[in-house]
């Protein structure tokens, strides 16, 4: 039976910030799935920072959002009809399909969801890709050795929140930064042990000085901007940073005076690497499997920041770039 669906949009391309302009709700209707497909009702849709990024017509690791078509992203739904032997109505689907209500897609592209008792929203979050990035960045890229102090910027974020506690439960010394009073609660019931709310402080340099006056060993990267000049300051010689995102420069539009003290990459000898997270599936089993572990053990918990229907999801995106999420940001469409 057709059915019908509502969607955003891109509607103009972003100069700068983005804003509500930039985007369009559109209804479409849905045909009955054709052989081999499944329609799905999306559940749960999540927002992330490097959309913001496919909003411009440049080439990238990932090809730019299309003007007047319906926007993409991870998404949890359930199969509503079926006309593939593989998943049966009533099934969960991991889809890179949200940004809509609903949609008919070929069986063999989706992933069948087994939550192994974690609510399904977990999986566009701390048990999907954001904390697959802070598993990698640490684990792999950072390789994270004992005894390490380590820094990370928008601890309080989706991924920064995972990050501060794979580097906890790995025995770590753990400096995390988040802007605002409440963020830096969080991050202290989390086990962070020392907490810089960067909001209160008028010298970043000198707060991450006092929390790490012998310097820190691994910088997990969010941010950039003052969060990456001082982690260079306070970094010890042969110190390892894992770049996964500079949210404050994704909309910016002058390329300005860069990032000062880069000199000290030579002096102090520095390991800086830049990592996409889809480049490291192999290590996704093991992460599903600790995860699972440490989520069951109560080593890892997390929070989620939510809007609720299709309409409110460019609201949710643009509160990403004001800070105004804790953990995970995420768009609950039924």
């Amino acid at each position: 039976m057709p059915a019908t669906s509502r969607e955003i949009r891109l509607k103009s391309r972003p100069a700068g910030v983005p804003t509500h302009d930039n985007f369009e709700l559109a209804t479409v209707e849905l045909p009955d799935p054709g052989p081999g497909e499944v329609r799905v009702k999306n559940l749960w849709m999540t927002v992330d920072p490097y959309m913001r990024g496919r909003m411009n017509d440049a080439k990238s690791y990932v090809p730019p959002f299309q003007l007047g078509e319906a926007l993409q992203g991870g998404a949890i739904g359930e199969v509503a009809a079926s006309n593939a032997p593989e998943l049966k109505v009533g099934d969960l689907v991991n889809s890179f399909f949200g940004w809509r209500e609903a949609f008919n897609a070929p069986a063999r592209i989706l992933e069948k969801l087994d939550t192994h008792g974690l609510p399904p929203q977990a999986f566009l979050g701390a048990a999907g890709m954001p904390g697959l990035t802070a598993y990698v960045g640490l684990l792999k890229v950072a390789a994270m050795k004992d005894g390490d102090v380590v820094f990370v910027s928008a601890a309080a974020g989706a991924v920064g929140q995972v990050a501060c506690q794979i580097a906890k439960i790995k025995g770590h010394t753990v400096i995390g930064s988040a802007g605002g009073s409440e963020k830096c609660r969080y991050l202290k019931e989390i086990g962070v042990d020392h907490v810089i709310d960067y909001k209160a402080e008028t010298d970043l340099t000198a707060a991450l000085m006092r929390a790490a006056p012998d310097g820190i060993d691994v910088y997990f990267e969010n941010v950039g901007g003052a969060h990456l000049e001082a982690a260079l300051t306070a970094a010890k010689p042969f110190a390892r940073f894992a770049f996964c995102g500079m949210i404050s420069d994704y909309n910016t539009t002058d390329v300005g005076t860069g990032i000062h003290g880069l000199m000290q990459v030579v002096g102090k000898q520095l390991r800086l690497e830049g990592f996409i997270v889809s480049s490291h599936a192999d290590m996704q089993p093991a992460f599903a499997r600790d995860m699972a572990e440490w989520a069951a053990s109560g080593k890892i918990t997390w929070r989620e920041t939510v809007e609720e229907g299709i309409e409110r999801a460019p609201d949710a995106f643009l509160k990403l770039f004001k800070g105004e999420n804790l953990g995970k940001m995420l768009v609950k469409l039924a």
